[in-house]
């Protein structure tokens, strides 16, 4: 899927999610959909619907950005460095389509992973627990 072109993922996405999936922005802190949601439910990439985070894994962290300590699979998300504004993190993209969600860091909860994904809440879609 990460073949698709810029032409298209234009066409696919609304420009805010452009700019955060595919040209690596971010939320402005505290401002996203998914901050303060408490439902139970499956977290997807709001490119392509892959399955990234269960809301069992959400905690709050006070970062401004829905946070988990954990993923559904390993393999359905991608961490690199990134190097980009002057710092050192772990980027966090979709393994299926590319599309840039977060970063990663090692502030998150002890008792269970110690990690914290920092997701952006437009890099997602949520689907409720029926």
């Amino acid at each position: 899927m990460q073949n698709i072109s810029n032409e298209d993922w234009k066409k696919k996405l609304s420009p805010e999610q452009y700019r955060i999936l595919r040209e690596n922005g971010t939320d402005a802190p505290f401002t996203g959909q998914y901050v303060n949601n408490h439902e139970a439910g499956m977290y997807t990439c709001a490119a392509c619907g892959n399955e990234l985070f269960d809301s069992e894994t959400k905690f709050e962290s006070g970062s401004g950005w829905p946070s988990f300590y954990d993923v559904i699979s390993k393999g359905n998300v991608k961490v690199s460095e990134d190097g980009s504004h002057g710092m050192k993190r772990l980027e966090v993209t979709c393994a299926n389509c590319g599309s840039h969600l977060g970063h990663l860091f090692d502030d998150g909860p002890r008792d269970k992973t110690g990690q914290r994904y920092c997701i952006n809440s437009t890099s997602l879609n949520f689907k409720a627990k029926k």
